[in-house]
């Protein structure tokens, strides 16, 4: 029996294999109970932005000012998947993206208002995970930003989604290995609260890597230091085949749980816009594949909709 409860940050844990499902230790917590019982995994839902696009409306946080009714809407249906988790739909709403895109938002308030609107959708057994993705900018001397630039708008970023009541936060997205520890360290700044990071992987093959060069080994070894209460991978180029290669090596690296949030499929470009057609049953036995190659929480990515995850939870839950 798997059971979310509190435990000491960064507290060793025994080394399982990678065939074996370790128990997930959430620091800080102990209101979060019994998430998993008898299943092989704990679920998250799956696109936020996808389902936005079909809709019509902006497919960014934005939409929780501007179409809350829209992205309330999605999270039900995410939520009456059965997931245990749901993500707040903030991906890119840190201060410095958002300046980067000349949106005219207020940092605070939108941050506030996606965590508000995933916990209005939440069933009194479901989680909210407060969601954060990287600023849009290389580090230095690759690229303008100043870490301390960076860890400051993560920060800040977290910080307002603790105040938004969420139950703990996700990094994902992050093709950076630099850029995710950056992210780590800042939340663990401002919380004891979950941390969740996910990486994207550009290949399966060489031990896993990201557009940046970084292996799968070495991201689960870093983000395990840096404070994560769970390591995986996300996104990405690889299909959910490729990432449960993937899932395999951070298993073996550390004593973490490992998460895996496939995109349904390999995207190709239709008419200027990334489309995916993997259907729900192939993305089910995707899911399935990174939950026996080690993963204690799945949920979808890109291209994913509130079918792929009814499917993946049918088949494994």
């Amino acid at each position: 029996m798997m059971v979310l409860g509190q435990v000491t940050r960064l507290a060793v844990q025994p080394h399982l294999p990678p065939t074996e499902t370790p128990v997930l230790p959430i620091p800080g917590l102990s209101d979060f109970g019994q998430v998993i019982g008898e299943r092989k995994a704990a679920f998250l839902d799956g696109a936020m932005g996808t389902q936005l696009a079909e809709a019509g409306v902006d497919m960014s946080g934005y939409a929780n000012l501007k179409d809350a009714d829209v992205v309330l809407a999605i999270h039900k249906r995410y939520a009456d998947c059965g997931v245990d988790f749901l993500l707040t739909n903030t991906l890119t709403m840190n201060r410095i993206s958002i300046q980067s895109h000349s949106q005219k938002v207020d940092v605070r308030a939108v941050n506030l208002a996606g965590a508000q609107l995933a916990r209005r959708a939440a069933n009194d057994h479901q989680y909210v995970l407060g969601d954060m993705g990287s600023i849009g900018k290389l580090l230095k001397p690759y690229g303008p930003l100043g870490e301390s630039e960076a860890h400051a708008a993560f920060a800040e970023q977290a910080s307002i989604l603790v105040e938004g009541q969420v139950d703990g936060l996700i990094i994902e997205t992050m093709f950076d290995l630099r850029e995710a520890v950056c992210a780590v360290s800042a939340a663990r700044d401002v919380t004891d609260l979950p941390i969740i990071a996910s990486i994207a992987f550009h290949t399966a093959a060489d031990g896993g890597r990201t557009l940046m060069g970084n292996t799968a080994r070495d991201c689960a070894l870093a983000l395990t230091k840096a404070g994560a209460s769970a390591v995986g991978a996300n996104c990405g180029t690889v299909d959910p085949l490729g990432m449960a290669a993937v899932v395999e090596i951070m298993r073996s690296a550390t004593p973490l749980p490992v998460i895996a949030q496939p995109n349904a499929g390999k995207g190709t470009h239709v008419e200027g816009r990334l489309s995916y057609d993997m259907s729900p049953a192939d993305f089910a036995a995707g899911a399935a594949a990174c939950v026996r190659a080690g993963a204690s929480l799945v949920g979808g990515c890109c291209g994913t909709s509130p079918a792929h995850i009814l499917a993946m939870i049918e088949l494994l839950g």
